[in-house]
């Protein structure tokens, strides 16, 4: 069965926690990417900061993305999947969390991303429509 650290896309990027939302969007602008994870300074996971966060939490209510630390809005543990993990736990991960994007984990170290797309590349057509569906509901 494929595993995440077949589909990944490697070389994900952190955004460091003490750092800024502003300095995020620029990052996100600069790599094409709609989510960065959120590292600290022991360089473990504390979340995921999307281009939503950023929308609704920041700008949407009013706060300087310049003075906003992306810390700020890593919310609880992060979502993460084994980079040996196979495909049937991840999209089990995706539904079950309702995310579309999973940071991939080796020990602790962050390793890549699996994004839905992944998934939908790599999986046969039923079981797209399965996690697309799943991914959707409300």
């Amino acid at each position: 069965m494929t595993t995440a650290r077949e589909i990944m896309t490697e070389g994900a990027e952190c955004i460091g926690a003490e750092e800024t939302v502003l300095e995020a969007a620029k990052k996100m602008t600069r790599m094409g990417v709609a989510a960065l994870p959120i590292c600290g300074t022991d360089d473990r996971l504390k979340g995921m900061l999307t281009d939503r966060d950023i929308v609704v939490k920041v700008l949407g209510a009013g706060k300087n993305p310049a003075e906003v630390k992306a810390g700020e809005l890593a919310q609880g543990e992060a979502v993460t999947i084994g980079a040996d993990d196979d495909a049937a736990e991840i999209m089990r991960t995706m539904s079950e969390h309702q995310v579309r994007r999973l940071p991939v984990i080796d020990g602790h170290r962050l390793v890549g991303i699996v994004a839905q797309a992944d998934v939908a590349r790599a999986l046969p057509d039923p079981q797209i429509g399965d996690l697309l569906q799943a991914l959707s509901a409300d």
